[in-house]
């Protein structure tokens, strides 16, 4: 199926890990023709991706970029756009977990990290790419959020916030975006066999998890970059605003 993606230029967050979603989700989006401008905190990181965008004979930047800091994306997003020509897909992936804290034990500051990062960063990301976008008349922002943000789950509760107030976030986009011909979704993933999801999610845990949804197995990085790059595609024009579960049937009571 043509995508019609080739020479598009996008942005993606959280590109780090080896075997992430950023990684895979970045590769994906090369295969189809995009330049990428490879965006991460860790800069070592963002060069192993872009390396890896160039091995695959796509044109690809490294940005370092701390997206709790408002200039710092600013100029990261300026970067992209002067590097590469333009910007017409936004992926905001990346993101911090704070570790497990009950509410009534868990720091302020880390609540606000989880806020900056998770919530504050896509907004700057979206206010930043948005009006790339509508000059171009064209424009896919994608958001990474994760089932847990339709959740509470002890232990979690800025992440289950943060992941949860995409969907507001996401909608406001696909409002303002509309009438240049950009579109916003929100994407909820359910558990993705990543390392760093294996780090977080102790081996008992994650079975029962697992094991617990229709298909009874998690999500591979591969999938996962496949559907957010047919929601980054021209297949997808129609829809905006949305909120796509992607969780193998977590959600779901199988008994």
């Amino acid at each position: 199926m043509e995508l019609g993606l080739q020479g598009k230029v996008a942005v993606v967050t959280g590109v780090a890990s080896q075997h992430g979603i950023g990684r895979a989700v970045a590769l994906r989006l090369a295969e189809e023709g995009c330049g990428i401008a490879c965006v991460d905190i860790d800069k070592k990181g963002a060069e192993e991706a872009a390396h890896d965008v160039v091995s695959s004979g796509q044109k690809a930047i490294a940005l370092e970029c701390d997206q709790s800091d408002y200039e710092n994306v600013k100029k990261t997003v300026a970067t992209a756009v002067e590097r590469l020509g333009g910007l017409d897909i936004l992926i905001n992936n990346a993101a911090w977990m704070n570790n497990v804290d009950l509410i009534r034990t868990m720091p302020a500051a880390s609540w606000d990290k989880e806020v900056s990062v998770n919530l504050s960063g896509p907004f700057y990301f979206i206010k930043e790419a948005l009006p790339v976008m509508m000059r171009g008349k064209w424009g896919r922002i994608i958001n990474i959020s994760s089932l847990l943000g339709l959740m509470g789950v002890a232990g979690r509760a800025g992440y289950c916030a943060v992941k949860s107030g995409l969907i507001g976030l996401t909608k406001t986009a696909a409002i303002e975006g509309a009438r240049g011909n950009v579109t916003a979704n929100v994407i909820f993933f359910g558990m993705v066999d990543t390392a760093g999801s294996r780090a977080t999610v102790p081996q008992q845990h994650w079975d029962v998890i697992v094991q617990r949804g229709a298909l009874g197995r998690a999500a591979t990085t591969v999938e996962v970059a496949d559907i957010v790059t047919f929601y980054a595609s021209e297949r997808t024009a129609f829809i905006t605003g949305s909120e796509v579960m992607v969780d193998g049937g977590q959600s779901l009571l199988v008994l």
